[in-house]
């Protein structure tokens, strides 16, 4: 994407709009909704819009550009039009580096959304951060992201820019382990996972706690991220004697995986986080995927009274795609940008500073609003305070909802 020149604004312009001294360019642009003139903002937005994840990203760009159309809608930032520009990772940490490179060199942006895999996401971090380029994922959930490496032990901030959402894997997996062993009475676990940084990061927060609880691990295993066929793997949870598998990973390879088990003998459910949350999964486990549970981010959003607006507007914009698990995270994600944005206009008279993105960026820390989700805020490791999960079960092929609630350790 080429990056655009900066446009020096008359004085009979800027009586009328916004003022551009630095970022932003003059209304009128290709996608711009408003065409009142004034400055167009642009919200970047990283996801897989192709591949196996598509139905998951989709959900998260179209998400965000409602925010943007209904910022637009409401003038809700005076002289600031909102535009979405959607770069596909692919679910591909290279592609997602190469998206934020872009992105950084296109001076009218000034907040992502994205990506949806925490493993895109360590490839971005550094390059937003050094750009001061403030990025709200809707979907990461890897624990790691903003309390460091070594965040079991000692919690450590790496990247002032980043922020998400959605709650971290340092909650949901405790908080399947406990659904599983005091809820379901599940004491036996097989678990696997899919070595990315989702996956096996989530395994480890699960496993960690199931055995915590008294539960038993009989049986751990890892498979390529690729893989198609699990008829081995399949065949080790039925000699393990598991009444339980477990799964950290993604839902490609967890709907086979679930129907190869069955396939093999062993009637007893798969389950795994947020990540096989979809409708998709069903649909490649087959019939057999009835009592199948998986845990999600927050409350369903059709179930939350501050989500109908949202779900009306979503229908009625005509999207083709699901808003899916992410679309209300997305939403609020891209919402997030648009109040720090309006901020750093409301405290610099009306008009963006030549510092608008390192603003933006510390303008988010503070962020506070009832949005979608419920309270969107974050702590002081840009993590969301928001720690809601929901356990949710295969029933007449569709996912209902379980049990709400959070991990208590």
């Amino acid at each position: 994407m080429r990056q655009r020149s900066l446009i020096a604004i008359t004085a009979a312009l800027a009586a009328g709009a916004l003022t551009l001294t630095a970022c932003g360019s003059r209304g009128g642009d290709k996608g711009s909704d408003s065409g009142k003139g004034g400055t167009t903002v642009t919200i970047g937005v990283d996801a897989p819009l192709t591949g196996d994840l598509s139905a998951l990203g989709l959900g998260i760009k179209n998400s965000a550009d409602l925010a943007a159309k209904t910022a637009n809608k409401k003038n809700y930032v005076k002289g600031v039009t909102f535009k979405i520009e959607a770069r596909d990772d692919q679910a591909q940490p290279s592609a997602g580096q190469q998206n934020a490179t872009a992105l950084v060199a296109d001076k009218n942006v000034l907040g992502v959304v994205g990506p949806l895999n925490s493993s895109v996401a360590e490839s971005m971090q550094k390059v937003f951060d050094d750009a001061k380029l403030v990025e709200v994922s809707p979907a990461n959930t890897g624990p790691s992201l903003t309390q460091g490496p070594d965040w079991r032990t000692k919690k450590v901030r790496t990247y002032k820019s980043y922020f998400r959402t959605a709650t971290t894997d340092a909650i949901q997996g405790p908080f399947a382990a406990q659904y599983l062993y005091n809820d379901a009475k599940k004491k036996k676990v097989f678990v696997i996972d899919d070595k990315k940084t989702y996956g096996a990061g989530l395994a480890g927060t699960f496993t960690d706690e199931f055995k915590k609880l008294g539960g038993q691990i009989v049986g751990t295993e890892h498979i390529n991220p690729d893989a198609k066929d699990f008829s081995a793997i399949a065949t080790e949870v039925k000699k393990s004697g598991a009444d339980v598998v477990y799964y950290g990973g993604e839902y490609p390879q967890a709907g086979p995986l679930s129907k190869q088990i069955k396939a093999a003998g062993s009637k007893i459910p798969l389950v795994g986080g947020d990540g096989i949350y979809d409708p998709t999964f069903i649909k490649l486990a087959g019939a057999d995927s009835t009592g199948d549970l998986a845990t999600s981010v927050g409350a369903p959003v059709e179930s939350l009274p501050s989500a109908k607006q949202f779900v009306a507007d979503y229908k009625a914009a005509g999207y083709k795609d699901e808003y899916a698990a992410y679309g209300g995270y997305s939403y609020d994600s891209a919402w997030a940008i648009i109040e720090a944005v309006k901020k750093v206009v409301d405290d610099n008279g009306g008009k963006l500073p030549s510092d608008a993105r390192a603003k933006v960026t510390a303008a988010m820390q503070n962020v506070s609003f009832d949005g979608v989700t419920g309270k969107v805020s974050f702590d002081e490791f840009g993590d969301a305070t928001n720690k809601q999960l929901t356990v949710y079960a295969v029933k007449n092929g569709a996912w209902a909802a379980e049990k709400s609630g959070t991990y208590t350790g």
